[in-house]
């Protein structure tokens, strides 16, 4: 079963990977992500920003090795783009839109 607990420094975020269970779909527009759980029948909805760091995450072979991408792509120091994927993942896995393998 995937480790849905994170500690507070994000490390095991961080070193894991990141997928979508099968019962989310997640599905980008030009301005926002919009992600539905099928099991609970919800709908949430991401800018567009937290939709391409779900996306790179969870391409990512662990979540730490899409910080490097994201820095890059919004010119963004590491740290800041750590700090708010980790928030990101965190709020994402207690909603159950992700899942974390680790």
């Amino acid at each position: 079963m995937p480790d849905h607990q994170a500690n507070s420094t994000g490390d095991d975020i961080l070193d894991a990977s990141v997928r979508v269970p099968d019962q989310v779909i997640f599905r980008s527009f030009a301005r926002e992500t919009v992600a539905l759980n099928l099991q609970t029948g919800k709908f949430h909805g991401l800018n567009a920003t937290a939709g391409r760091m779900v996306e790179v995450a969870t391409r990512a072979r662990s979540a730490r090795d899409a910080v490097a991408q994201l820095a890059r792509e919004y010119d963004v120091a590491d740290e800041r783009i750590t700090r708010d994927l980790v928030a990101l993942l965190r709020m994402l896995v207690d909603r159950g839109l992700i899942e974390i393998d680790g």
